[in-house]
């Protein structure tokens, strides 16, 4: 969630840069309209407050010099009825602006360049060679088939579009790449967890799924339980509303979970294959660290991802998103975008983010300074998206045959 007390503050520096994530003008107005209102009822209700105490303290010397209270208990009760007032009126004007600034998006650093799509997102880093061939390279699907790996229509037939199911050789080597993923992050300092695959509505509102994407997340009917739709949501919010030791941090988690989201905002893309699915396997790190540790850290996720990809031997380009394209939670995004001989592309197979204090306010991870409480920073990347992994082994390491060849690095795991 955004700082109100910045916003108060600087309304106008905020509201800018809000508004390089197409927050709505409006939107913003409305906030800056609740928020001074919030803040004139609050200093009334402690100036009502002020006036209250003293008046109490005078009662004390009128009855210790026996004089008429009457007078002086009417104006202190008078007190006590408009504080009572003003401090219903500021918790509805709080709950409101509290509302307000649940929906809205987390300011993006300055760096971030300004941009309206995906089309203005800025290649920073070419990582690997592409894979040359003498023949025309299929997509994954059709290996797919042709190696009997993947059937989508018994997929369908088990739930819906969008799922798939894998046998053989692609269930093991969707297996294998997850093994490999959380051993090659554990010897790179993550932690390694095992967390539920469902979470409740405070722990999505923590990471900042809900309330805005609900209509993304599959809910469990009866329950306050929803699918996760990534693992970052339980790794942050295994510390919602703790406060943590300076020596903790920074602290580095990784877990393997099974995603699921209904890609409401994308009908009619990637309809085929394993690209967009309503289930998919992913291996997350997700960081928790002190303010001054979060670009380090940073820093040191993206380049676990891309040395994760460099080791499959995947040809693969870092991605700064500009603001247009840029998370909900997140200050500051790198994307890694992985070569598909088969579709001749780049596709996201990554995406690390520093959200700085943006999910620590909602989600009230706190250290211990100097006998304060300072909120947290968090980050999240995807190390990687499993299927999207096996999508790109199938397209760059496929024979003029159909067959497909393993990387050296995942053998043992097969």
């Amino acid at each position: 969630m955004i700082d109100i007390k910045a916003l108060q503050k600087d309304f106008e520096a905020t509201a800018n840069a809000l508004l390089r994530k197409k927050v709505e003008q409006k939107t913003l107005d409305d906030l800056k309209a609740i928020s001074e209102q919030a803040k004139e009822k609050r200093q009334q209700m402690e100036d009502v407050t002020a006036e209250q105490n003293k008046l109490s303290k005078e009662f004390g010397r009128y009855k210790k010099e026996g004089l008429d209270i009457a007078s002086l208990q009417a104006n202190i009760n008078e007190l006590k009825n408009k504080k009572q007032v003003l401090e219903e009126e500021v918790r509805q004007l709080e709950e409101k602006l509290t509302s307000i600034a649940l929906s809205i998006p987390n300011l993006p650093d300055e760096e971030v360049p300004n941009g309206q799509d995906e089309e203005e997102n800025v290649v920073i880093a070419t990582v690997g060679e592409k894979p040359q061939f003498s023949f025309e390279p299929k997509e994954h699907w059709d290996l797919g088939e042709q190696n009997g790996w993947l059937d989508f229509e018994r997929g369908v037939k088990l739930a819906k579009s969008r799922f798939s199911a894998m046998r053989g050789t692609a269930a093991r080597l969707e297996r294998a790449l997850i093994n490999y993923m959380l051993d090659f992050n554990r010897q790179r300092g993550f932690e390694e967890w095992y967390v539920p695959f469902m979470a409740n509505s405070n722990t999505l509102q923590g990471t900042g799924q809900l309330p805005k994407f609900e209509d993304d997340l599959f809910k469990i009917d009866g329950e306050d339980l929803y699918l996760i739709p990534t693992a970052e949501v339980s790794l942050t919010n295994l510390y919602n509303d703790e406060i943590l030791s300076s020596d903790e941090l920074p602290m580095l988690l990784t877990s393997y979970t099974p995603c699921f989201r209904k890609e409401a905002g994308s009908a009619g893309r990637d309809t085929r294959g394993l690209i967009r699915q309503h289930q998919f396997d992913k291996v997350e790190m997700v960081a928790i660290t002190k303010p001054e540790q979060s670009d380090e850290v940073f820093e040191k996720m993206v380049n676990c991802a891309s040395d994760l990809l460099t080791s499959l031997g995947l040809a693969h380009q870092k991605v700064m998103l500009c603001t247009g394209d840029l998370g909900f939670s997140a200050a500051k995004t790198i994307d890694l975008e992985v070569w598909l001989p088969g579709q001749n592309k780049y596709r996201e197979i990554s995406s690390i983010s520093n959200t700085r204090e943006f999910q620590s306010r909602r989600a009230k991870i706190r250290y211990k300074k100097d006998k304060k409480n300072i909120l947290t920073h968090t980050l999240n990347g995807s190390s990687l998206a499993v299927g999207r992994t096996l999508v790109a082994i199938m397209e760059n390491y496929q024979q003029e045959d159909g067959t497909i060849k393993i990387p050296t690095v995942l053998e043992k795991y097969m």
